[in-house]
């Protein structure tokens, strides 16, 4: 079920199977704190999506690993960002030539916050472009109200925290870099902020949470709640046709 690994003959049939759906996984290359590494976004959107994408047998296209990071700033190494409309573009022209390809459904699923904006814009073009191309924008982090409830138990603004922390043990342990969580605490202090500030003006080192109340077991469960809510929605959405 991974693109990258069909043949041209092989994809119409896979399609068909699915009336035409695809999954894009997006993340983001950017500083997770001093006790995560830089590509935990695109690690969670990509292992999300690849057991996804196995029990639904929707195709995943190859998962995008920069996204629009900008508010990392270049106080700490590691981010590598793209512009807003360097998003836009980058995925309007993949949802093109996947269109090209045969696929009538496309799920972005989103593990990165800020690329939210420019991931809709690409939305909006594709659905004005081609009437008969449905795209769905999920972020990760919200698919429902649990697995909403399991990223922000810690911080509103969550970042390498509590839950992003426990996913990575649970799903790519090796990236975990042997350090006192608890040092890595850091309060969320975005509550009733006007104004979006980049992260340098709201964290001390990266982080924006507890990563000190990390556990493998929660990260097992937070996990098993975004892979199950994901394919509900999925499945939901293969065979959903337009109200009128």
């Amino acid at each position: 079920m991974q693109w990258n690994e069909l043949s041209w003959q092989e994809i119409p049939a896979v399609l068909q199977a699915v009336n035409g759906a695809a999954i894009l996984p997006v993340g983001a290359t950017e500083q997770h704190g001093p006790h995560l590494g830089c590509g935990v976004d695109a690690v969670i959107a990509s292992k999300l999506c690849q057991v996804v994408s196995q029990q639904t047998q929707v195709p995943m296209l190859p998962t995008l690993p920069y996204g629009c990071s900008l508010g990392h700033s270049a106080k700490w190494p590691g981010t590598i960002s793209l512009q807003p409309i360097t998003l836009i573009e980058t995925v309007k022209q993949i949802g093109d030539w996947a269109y090209r390809s045969g696929v009538r459904r496309l799920f972005i699923v989103n593990a990165h916050v800020t690329n939210e904006a420019p991931l809709r814009c690409a939305l909006e073009m594709l659905r004005a472009e081609y009437d008969d191309f449905y795209v769905n924008l999920t972020c990760t982090g919200k698919l429902t109200q649990r697995v909403t409830d399991f990223h922000c138990a810690d911080a509103d603004d969550w970042h390498a925290n509590d839950a992003e922390t426990s996913l990575m043990l649970a799903i790519a342990r090796e990236q975990i870099r042997q350090h006192d969580f608890a040092a890595a605490d850091d309060p969320d202090r975005t509550e009733r902020l006007v104004f979006a500030h980049p992260v340098n003006h709201t964290s001390l080192n990266g982080v924006t949470g507890t990563p000190s109340d990390a556990s493998f077991a929660k990260g097992e469960q937070g996990f098993a709640w975004m892979v199950d809510d994901l394919c509900e929605l999925i499945r939901r959405g293969i065979d959903e046709q337009a109200p009128l």
